[in-house]
This record gives C-alpha cells, sequence and structure tokens, in this order.
C-alpha cells in the first residue's frame, strides 16, 4: 500500500510541466531535486492538505527554475530569465557569464538547499 509520502512524489513526478525544454541532465537534476523536497516536506506537514499546499508551492517554483535554466541558455533569452527571476523573486545570485545549463541548474539547485525558507516560493 503507497504511503502518504509516496502519493506526493508521483503526483510531483507526473506534472511535465517541470522539465519541459530543459535537457536531460537538467531534467533528472531538478526532478531529484523535487522528489528530495516532496519527501522532507510530506514527512514534516501535519495534515495532507498542508503537505499538498507545500508540495504545490515546491512544484512551481521548480517549473520557474526549470524555465529561468531554460531562458538562460537561449539566445536572446537573458532578458526574460532576468524578468521572470525578479517576478519569481529568486534570491540566489544570477550568473554574470554564459554557463553550462546543467551547471546552472547545479548551481541554483545547490544554493536553494543551502537557503531552505529564504525564498518566496516555499
Amino acid at each position: 500500500m503507497p504511503t502518504q509520502c509516496d502519493l506526493l512524489v508521483r503526483y510531483v513526478l507526473r506534472d511535465e510541466a517541470l522539465t519541459r525544454g530543459l535537457g536531460d541532465i537538467e531534467a533528472r537534476m531538478l526532478v531529484e531535486w523535487l522528489a528530495d523536497w516532496t519527501e522532507l516536506l510530506s514527512d514534516a506537514a501535519r495534515t495532507e492538505d498542508d503537505a499538498l499546499s507545500c508540495i504545490d508551492r515546491l512544484c512551481r517554483r521548480g517549473r520557474a527554475i526549470g524555465k529561468f535554466v531554460r531562458l538562460w541558455n537561449e539566445p536572446f533569452g537573458r532578458g526574460a530569465a532576468i524578468q521572470l527571476a525578479a517576478s519569481e523573486r529568486f534570491d540566489w545570485p544570477l550568473p554574470t557569464t554564459d554557463m553550462d545549463p546543467a551547471d546552472l541548474m547545479h548551481h541554483i539547485l545547490t544554493w536553494e538547499n543551502q537557503h531552505p525558507g529564504t525564498d518566496a516560493g516555499v
């Protein structure tokens, strides 16, 4: 019988918008990050509704992070990426140079892990 955590992880994994437009490496990193946080948040939540609310915010943040990485690496997409970062209130430092998408995703997710709760999303 699946646990609440298993159901929530499956809920996250079914969201195809999370990885739309990302390369395989970046998509894998994002999905693993989301699955790890889903497990932590579902264990810490007091009720199923609280857990689902937290996971929904986490997925929204994950979609925005994925979109930022995609935009940053598109020709002429940096302006849109910066606007997205401002509108989503991303606290992590913006890249100052060209970055490989996988390196950028790693940089962002590492920062997010080191600064939990400082973002506007989760």
